[in-house]
């Protein structure tokens, strides 16, 4: 195999003879998988859970824990290139493979900012892009000086892990804040946010090539139920100032973290077309599934893209879309219905293929694709009335 350097700009083209690797098995690596084999490279994941969604279509699956040094070993010999699609493994794993020369993208450097909001919160701010107000928590005694400096109500959160809703209280009073402190600490730091009063969330897909030129995908309008996005809807009900705003903080991240291959911004929109920047995911995101239907590259072809040095494709969208996340609810793994719902010649539908649908665990997705977003909207809230868990 040719051997390849951290900063290696070949490209590997379009292919079997080249091999991409993935850490992590789940639906995102799945659809980054069907992406790489359908422009005809082989793909390898690492991932502990046996019959993963990813190792499901991919050509190989190693089963093992992430900071296996010798399952590390065997992705870094098998594959030309690597990459991961959720920052929550451990950074040592990815700083591991480069130490043995192997590149991967996004780098360790990216995914440490990423994976602790209050070093996140820190990189923004100093490369001057706009957030909601924040100070680390480090003690109970620190309860009393965020309330003092910044004030309540506020959204308390642990520093590492969460996501979904977990690992975060909002708290409106410093009764409720002392609470949150005492259920939440664990003897890491936590991160007390100014909870702003936002009008909508928003997210923007964007992908970064070797060359550091980028591509921005369409503002998505999202809607979270019970913190977990239940609707994307593109492009979002914003003004086109403010579109173009958050489209342009998007490039802004991405260049100040030297960042290779697709990844998120989630937005605040406040009033007056305002923007704050509430987290970034390295990797492609479930906000930007329905560039797989509404676009002629998906945010997963362009991490293949990215990372194999190609040019990047296309973000423009083809006609509005409206995504809905497939959620589990705890009373059944089949999802019935779905007969009717593909009679519908404007939708996609994609499933996961994890066996349990779990209260709150994300088993699929739809896509409907209109003329219009008003007509995409309407088609979406109609169609998730003829399925359910049973």
């Amino acid at each position: 195999m040719e051997k390849f350097s951290n900063n290696s700009v070949n490209v590997l083209l379009p292919g079997s003879q080249i091999t991409l690797g993935i850490l992590g098995g789940g639906q995102l690596g799945r659809m980054f998988a069907m992406a790489a084999k359908r422009m005809g490279y082989r793909v390898i994941t690492l991932d502990p859970g046996i019959d993963s969604p990813c190792g499901q279509v991919a050509d190989e699956q190693i089963v093992a824990d992430y900071v296996d040094e010798k399952a590390l070993r065997q992705l870094s010999e098998k594959c030309n290139v690597i990459t991961y699609e959720f920052e929550n493994i451990d950074a040592r794993a990815v700083e591991f493979l480069e130490s043995l020369g192997k590149p991967i993208h996004p780098s360790s450097k990216v995914l440490k900012i990423s994976q602790d909001r209050l070093l996140e919160k820190t990189f923004l701010r100093n490369a001057g892009l706009a957030v909601t107000e924040f100070m680390p928590i480090r003690e109970a005694g620190d309860i009393e000086l965020c309330i003092e400096k910044i004030g309540l109500p506020a959204v308390i959160k642990t520093v590492r892990g969460g996501y979904d809703g977990k690992g975060q209280a909002v708290v409106r009073t410093a009764i409720a804040a002392r609470e949150a402190f005492q259920k939440l600490f664990s003897g890491q730091e936590l991160i007390w946010e100014k909870l702003v009063p936002f009008k909508k969330e928003l997210s923007v897909v964007a992908c970064r090539g070797v060359d550091g030129k980028a591509k921005a995908y369409p503002v998505s309008e999202n809607i979270h139920v019970e913190n977990i996005l239940d609707t994307g809807i593109v492009p979002g009900r914003v003004s086109a100032s403010a579109a173009q705003k958050a489209r342009k903080m998007a490039m802004q991240v991405g260049e100040a973290l030297e960042i290779r291959g697709t990844y998120c911004v989630e937005f605040f929109l406040l009033d007056q077309d305002e923007i704050l920047i509430n987290e970034i995911a390295p990797r492609p995101h479930n906000s930007g599934h329905y560039t797989l239907d509404a676009c002629l590259c998906s945010q997963f072809e362009q991490q293949v893209r990215a990372i194999c040095s190609l040019p990047l494709g296309s973000t423009e969208i083809l006609k509005p879309s409206v995504m809905v996340n497939l959620i589990g609810d705890g009373k059944g793994s089949n999802l019935e219905g779905t007969n009717l719902l593909l009679l519908d010649p404007h939708l996609s539908l994609h499933l996961y293929g994890k066996p349990e649908a779990k209260a709150k665990r994300k088993m699929g997705h739809f896509t409907v694709v209109e003329e219009t977003v008003e007509a995409a909207i309407e088609s979406a809230q109609d169609l998730r009335g003829l399925i359910y868990w049973g």
